[in-house]
């Protein structure tokens, strides 16, 4: 599933904090694939089965 990353920017920001959002902001792709990328969400303490939950297992859309 792909997530644009102010998506889970936002979300790393609210879990641990504006440091750790703005790290991720400048090592995350535009796009995240929770699967692809699972090494870097788990870094920031998030999970694909957890991006999956919160957004019903639907991609976001980027509009």
């Amino acid at each position: 599933m792909e997530v644009p990353k102010a998506m889970i920017v936002e979300k790393i920001r609210g879990k641990s904090g504006a440091e750790k959002a703005n790290e991720a902001d400048k090592e995350l792709p535009d796009k995240v694939d929770t699967e692809t990328d699972a090494a870097l969400l788990e870094k920031y303490g998030l999970s694909h089965e957890d991006l999956s939950e919160d957004f019903g297992g639907q991609a976001p859309s980027a509009g």
